[in-house]
């Protein structure tokens, strides 16, 4: 039986996708009106086929594909995981996983949108389950969290399969642990996070300077009010 989602592959194949250098967001040309832009990242675009909205559609640049072969993998090693979406399928240039609904985190921190403690709890599972799978998850902030009926649910399993610790959740459930009481229920003005954000991207943090970096971020903080 012919998969639902094949009906969007030639709707798909009008849409162009360009990555450029520094790991910036990649660009867009053309536009298919039964199909809506959801996420961008540096590979490739994430997209919704109106007549079956239940699932996701990643399209990725001409010269990002190898990117597919590492991505059908890691889904196919987090089969079953109930903190991932699910893998469906793929095309030449794209895959097919389930569309999760919710609110990232980062968007909650914006709204005013309280995070309970248990959200991060089962982050922290979701980290476990994917290494007893042998995966090495990495590159999980924010954007890739959604709070989804009271779950967290991790959307981007892009880099599951690079080496390295880019310690971005550490750090960012040290500062839960440690400061999150303080802006709890309270919306933060995205300026102010995005500020946050680049500073993070360019001073060189470590155990040592942590709360160094968390000075400065309650110095912002302070100050903006």
């Amino acid at each position: 039986m012919i998969p639902l989602w094949t009906e969007a592959e030639a709707m798909l194949q009008q849409i162009q996708i360009y990555s450029h250098a520094q790991n910036k967001p990649v660009t867009i040309k053309g536009n298919v009106d039964m199909l809506t832009c959801i996420g961008i990242g540096t590979d490739a675009a994430v997209f919704q086929y109106h007549p079956y909205p239940q699932y996701a559609f990643k399209l990725y640049a001409p010269n990002k594909l190898e990117q597919i072969e590492k991505e059908v993998k890691t889904y196919e090693q987090l089969k079953g995981s109930p903190y991932h979406p699910t893998y469906y399928g793929r095309g030449n240039n794209y895959i097919v996983i389930s569309y999760e609904e919710g609110v990232t985190l980062y968007d909650c921190l914006l709204r005013g949108i309280t995070i309970p403690k248990h959200i991060v709890e089962e982050v922290d599972e979701a980290i476990e389950y994917a290494r007893k799978k042998g995966l090495n998850p990495r590159d999980i902030h924010l954007k890739n969290i959604l709070l989804q009926h009271n779950h967290a649910k991790l959307i981007d399993v892009s880099e599951y399969n690079e080496p390295g610790n880019d310690d971005r959740w550490k750090h960012l459930k040290k500062g839960y642990d440690n400061y999150y009481h303080l802006i709890s229920g309270k919306s933060v003005p995205s300026y102010i996070v995005e500020t946050v954000v680049k500073w993070y991207q360019h001073y060189q943090i470590t155990e040592a300077t942590f709360d160094e970096f968390t000075q400065h971020v309650s110095k912002l903080i302070n100050f903006k009010k």
